[in-house]
């Protein structure tokens, strides 16, 4: 146990014995340990950061077992097989539970209830199921595909999915409890951490979510995929534009990556941090999460395209500055 967590892995995944099963090739045993602890494996195969192979033995003398890659195999390889079916509960309990939101805590609380021989209806105020599964997420790291699949077979074992339904507008908390015996708020982060600066109200100065999200619905509702096929408006293009994104996180990477996809014409990410060092410092020993340089799939891309990594680290914007008709024209910053 590492902080409390199994191998490294917050929801305490059975990581060793279905390494081991793989192994032997008992791909439907290890896929049986895996749901014991992941509602959702073929979500976190893909997009979680993996701690767990920062906690691998192997790292220690050389590259990390890829533990993430082996759990989507897994799953992957269970719904191929036909393993993977609807498990509706033998019997119900007869109460009714209400699950605002359908993020991955609101499919997870859902699934769990649901499995306990509960009714349970998930209310989601957007069009689609999912939150930021669906639209927050990058199509290139998480197919909607697979969230969609699970959605189904969630609503095959007996879950009802409400969309375009916000709690408080379209329906009162009032009509839930009398409706329902319980309701479960699994709300989202959905308001962004803003930055007040100087020229923030120019035109071209977006919120990461406003152009992710819009991007997804945009490439979800086009038939052939195409994401300049959609309506003049309904997404925010990038195409031919000198791109800055200020915030290194992961979010910072999916507007990279999202840029990259669209054409965009220069592309530039700003960080406040200093720049991690190339190797583990004695501060940040094994088996703790690696505090090293790296560059995720958005910089590979940036560097391929422009040839270097489009990161400038120890910066801060301090002002945005505009043209005569309102659209930002440059940033002006200081080194850290």
């Amino acid at each position: 146990l590492i902080s409390g967590m199994a191998s490294g892995c917050p929801i305490n995944n059975l990581i060793p014995e279905w390494n081991d099963l793989v192994y032997q090739g008992r791909w439907r045993d290890a896929l049986d340990r895996l749901h014991k602890t992941n509602n959702f494996p073929e979500f976190t195969g893909r997009v979680c950061p993996a701690p767990c192979e920062g906690s691998c033995t192997l790292g220690l003398i050389d590259t990390p077992v890829t533990i993430k890659s082996i759990e989507a195999a897994i799953i992957d390889k269970g719904f191929k097989e036909g393993w993977v079916q609807p498990d509706p509960p033998a019997v119900r309990t007869g109460k009714k539970v209400a699950v605002v939101g359908s993020g991955p805590s609101g499919l997870a609380c859902a699934a769990q209830l649901n499995h306990a021989g509960h009714w349970v209806t998930v209310f989601e105020r957007a069009d689609r199921v999912g939150g930021l599964l669906m639209y927050g997420i990058p199509n290139m790291k998480l197919d909607k595909n697979y969230v969609q699949r699970r959605v189904d077979l969630m609503a095959a074992e007996g879950v009802k999915f409400v969309t375009s339904c916000e709690v408080g507008k379209d329906i009162s908390a009032a009509q839930l409890s009398e409706e329902f015996d319980a309701i479960v708020l699994c709300l989202g982060a959905t308001k962004p951490r803003d930055l007040p600066i100087e020229g923030r109200d120019l035109k071209g100065v977006h919120f990461a979510m406003e152009f992710l999200g819009a991007n997804t619905k945009n490439l979800l509702d086009n038939t052939n995929g195409q994401v300049q096929n959609g309506p003049i408006g309904s997404y925010i293009s990038a195409a031919g534009k000198d791109v800055i994104v200020i915030g290194g996180g992961d979010t910072g990477t999916d507007c990279v990556g999202t840029s990259m996809r669209h054409g965009c014409k220069t592309l530039a990410q700003f960080e406040i941090l200093p720049q991690p060092a190339m190797e583990r410092q004695p501060d940040n020993p094994w088996p703790e999460w690696p505090k090293v340089y790296k560059m995720d799939y958005g910089q590979e891309e940036a560097a391929a395209r422009f040839g270097d990594d489009p990161r400038t680290y120890l910066i801060s914007t301090k002002k945005f500055v505009g043209d005569e008709n309102g659209n930002l024209k440059e940033l002006h910053t200081v080194e850290i």
